[in-house]
């Protein structure tokens, strides 16, 4: 599978990019997936229909949107492309809005990127890391945040710091702080709750369904995110994660255990006879987690 530096080149980085609105921003995204051979004009105005008709689902985290359509004749490979925006523009997200960062995504298909798709959500849910990002001097910079090895290894550490994901989760929503102990806790009631073979138990094999417009690129950030905590629990052998979009969803929907959507995306898929619920931050492992504990009562 591509990495993610070889689907996003250095021509494909724009910083400090000034827009009028959210329709200019994914031009600015769509014009680089043009210039560096991976689309035509026809998939950006591709990628504006589909807020058109699908809302904002693809701002899946506070001050970033995933600009991508379904893969289609006008995608010619896959490819990606970075505009950070010299101020900060709306889409109509509920709450992530406003957006300054805006990556675009041509796909040829719903494989060839998955990894570079984990890649860059693990990069996008790591503070430290999504701040260099931000401030990244030019492409240059921007490549070398993308691929060093020692922060590879530090992200790959992080979501099973119990201490790391203590501090996000109370930045995310101070009320629900846990200390260490409590957190420790609750994580061994959901191990047993596993291994007991009671109703709502992951003991069988269950499916989770993520769910985007296209299935090709916010659901990969927000399956990625509910593998890391599934991993974290010790459940990923019990639980399996699919990405799909909203059609294929409600052909499925019979199959899964719960559906984790955006708001714009609940909204379309109506009642599918399993629980939808709906994330706000696609990249927040304590989002998620809290979610997981209440599908399971755990």
């Amino acid at each position: 599978m591509a990495a993610l530096n070889d689907l996003l080149p250095q021509a494909a980085v724009r910083l400090d990019v000034r827009v009028a609105d959210w329709r200019e921003a994914i031009c600015a995204a769509g014009g680089l997936l043009v210039e560096t051979g991976a689309a035509t004009d026809t998939y950006t105005a591709e990628m504006i229909r589909n807020v058109e008709e699908n809302g904002p689902y693809l701002v899946v985290a506070p001050g970033f949107a995933f600009a991508h359509a379904r893969p289609s004749p006008a995608v010619l490979r896959t490819g990606m492309s970075w505009v950070r925006l010299e101020q900060p523009v709306e889409f109509g997200h509920e709450s992530n809005d406003p957006v300054q960062l805006v990556v675009g995504l041509a796909a040829e298909d719903s494989g060839a990127h998955t990894a570079a798709m984990a890649a860059l959500a693990q990069l996008l849910a790591d503070p430290a890391t999504a701040r260099a990002l931000q401030d990244a001097a030019g492409p240059e910079v921007l490549h070398a945040v993308l691929a060093g090895p020692e922060g590879e290894r530090e992200r790959e550490d992080r979501p099973r710091d119990e201490e790391a994901v203590r501090e996000r989760a109370a930045s995310d929503e101070p009320a629900s702080e846990q200390t260490a102990t409590e957190q420790a806790t609750a994580d061994e009631g959901a191990t047993d709750q596993a291994a007991s073979g009671q109703p709502g138990s992951a003991r069988a094999v269950h499916t989770i369904l993520t769910v985007c417009g296209n299935g090709v690129g916010t659901s990969l950030f927000l399956k990625n995110t509910l593998e890391q905590v599934l991993d974290r629990w010790g459940w990923s052998r019990h639980v399996t994660v699919e990405a799909t979009d909203t059609i294929s969803a409600k052909g499925k929907a019979s199959e899964a255990v719960v559906i984790l959507t955006s708001r714009e995306i609940a909204r379309t898929l109506g009642e599918v006879g399993v629980p939808v619920r709906v994330v706000e931050d696609f990249t927040s492992g304590p989002e998620v987690d809290r979610i997981l504990r209440d599908t399971y009562d755990v």
